[in-house]
Parts: structure tokens; C-alpha cells; sequence
């Protein structure tokens, strides 16, 4: 009898841990639990501590109690003046009532979804109210509350509480932004096209101007040139003259030499009367 004592304590306590283990389950600050039993919520939502639950029968479901944070994909929008708009939006928001929200939508990315629906619809009907530039500059603050309240207004049934909605990021749909970047190389173009016209009538009128100050320059170069000239000639004349005044006989005695040089060599030959003046000085030779 006392053999078999020690085997049955340690089942016994074995049992004893299970049922402790099964029966007992502690709720964390951040969370928030309900009691499931066969699937369907037994009483009301746990508050952080420690609580107990029917063993084997019972499950506890733990929901996050903190703020949480959704992203949501960038949909395309409407604005009051017909331009379209990829908004990229983002929503915190948390579970105040674990016990409806598991009623009406069961699971986490359920909640997210039907957040994201609510959301994106007050975004699509909100901004379709304003135009493209109240969007993104004026009035985007009081878009966003207004956003805010009426999809916390719409979430109260399924036990959530959206506290803040924001954009973001906005973009223009690929083929908008196409058409953008075309109509802006476009007028970089038309830009560029009028510096280049605006380059070349400034280059016209600068080469028009330094070939005008070349042609005054060539032109009183050659006046100053050919008065230089007429005086060196006037010069010239003048001293031939004194030189002629000084020794005409010398003078015209070294001009018939130049003349003879000139005009003689080894193969010239003259036909001229014994008469000539030319011959003077070689008959006097």
C-alpha cells in the first residue's frame, strides 16, 4: 500500500499542475483578452491580471490594447477639378472593445480590411470636394480630421476607434505624369529654343559690330598709309630736287648710270643713232 503512494502523488500532482495550468492565465498590460468556450465568448472582456477559465473547454483569444498602425495601398482619386491623384495614406487606430470586435469581424486583417474600405471611402468622397491644390497645400489639415471623425463615427459598431488618418503621399497617375513630363521637356525646349534665338541675335549684332569697327579701322589705315606715302613720296621729290639744285650735272651723270644698269646686261642689245643721248657718256668714253 505504501509502495503504491509515491506513483499515484506524482500523477496526482501532475493533474493537479495541469489543471493549474489550463484553469489560470495572466492578461498582460498591453492586451486585452475574451473567453471562448466551443468558439462563442463567455463573459466580458479581461482586463489585465490574472484570471481563471474552465479547463479543456475554455480558450482565451488576447487582443493588442495599445495604438496600432495601418498602411494602406495607394489608391487612385478623383478631385473636385477632374484631376486624378494616387493617395497614399496611413491610419492609427486600436480595439476598445475586444468582445465586439471579435463579434462583428473575428480576426485582426478582417478589422484591418473593413478599416481600409471606411477610410478609403471618406478619402474618395472628402476629396472629391476640393481640388487638387487645397489637397496638397490649404486645406489638407481639415481634410484629414474631418477624414478622421467620420471613419471613427463609422467603426464604433465593430468596436474600434480610429484616432488619426493622415496622407502620406500624393502622386499623379503614370500616364498624368507622363503627360507632365512631356509638357515640361516641352517648355524647357521652347525655353532653350528662345535662349539660342536670343544668343544668336546677340552674336548677329556683335559680329555686325566688330566688322563695322574692321572696315573704319582698314579704312583709316589706309588713309593714314597712303598719307604717309604721299609724304614720303612729297619727300622724296624734295630731296631729288635739292640733290638736282646741289650738282645737276652729278645728278643727271648717276641717273644715266641707274638708267644704263637697268636696262643693260651681257644680252641686251640696242639699236639706237650715234646721235642718241642715251649714248652720251659711253661716246665720251
Amino acid at each position: 500500500m505504501k509502495a503504491l503512494t509515491f506513483p499515484v502523488v506524482i500523477v496526482v500532482a501532475i493533474l493537479g499542475f495541469l489543471l493549474a495550468t489550463q484553469s489560470a492565465f495572466i492578461v498582460d498590460e498591453t492586451e486585452r483578452a475574451i473567453v471562448l468556450q466551443l468558439g462563442k465568448p463567455v463573459g466580458q472582456t479581461k482586463e489585465p491580471g490574472l484570471h481563471f477559465k474552465l479547463p479543456f473547454v475554455q480558450n482565451v483569444l488576447f487582443f493588442d490594447a495599445r495604438i496600432l498602425d495601418y498602411d494602406s495601398r495607394p489608391a487612385e482619386i478623383l478631385t473636385r477639378d477632374k484631376k486624378n491623384m494616387m493617395v497614399d495614406n496611413y491610419s492609427k487606430w486600436r480595439i476598445v472593445d475586444p468582445l465586439q470586435f471579435y463579434t462583428t469581424l473575428r480576426t485582426l486583417p478582417m478589422g484591418q480590411a473593413r478599416l481600409d474600405d471606411i477610410i478609403y471611402a471618406e478619402l474618395r468622397v472628402l476629396l472629391g470636394q476640393h481640388t487638387l491644390t487645397e489637397v496638397v497645400t490649404t486645406k489638407r489639415a481639415q481634410i484629414m480630421e474631418e477624414v478622421t471623425s467620420k471613419s471613427n463615427a463609422l467603426v464604433k459598431e465593430y468596436g474600434i476607434e480610429v484616432i488619426d488618418v493622415r496622407i502620406k503621399r500624393t502622386d499623379l497617375p503614370a500616364e498624368t505624369q507622363r503627360a507632365v513630363f512631356n509638357r515640361m521637356i516641352a517648355e524647357r525646349e521652347r525655353e532653350a529654343k528662345t535662349y539660342r534665338a536670343e544668343g544668336e541675335e546677340r552674336a548677329a549684332n556683335i559680329r555686325s559690330l566688330a566688322d563695322r569697327e574692321k572696315v573704319i579701322l582698314l579704312a583709316e589705315a589706309t588713309r593714314t598709309s597712303q598719307q604717309l606715302r604721299g609724304e614720303g613720296d612729297a619727300q622724296a621729290v624734295k630731296t631729288f630736287g635739292e640733290a638736282l639744285n646741289q650738282a645737276p650735272e652729278f645728278y643727271g651723270y648717276m641717273r644715266t648710270l641707274e638708267a644704263y644698269k637697268k636696262t643693260m646686261d651681257q644680252n641686251t642689245q640696242l639699236i639706237l643713232t650715234p646721235s642718241s643721248p642715251f649714248l652720251r657718256l659711253l661716246q665720251e668714253e
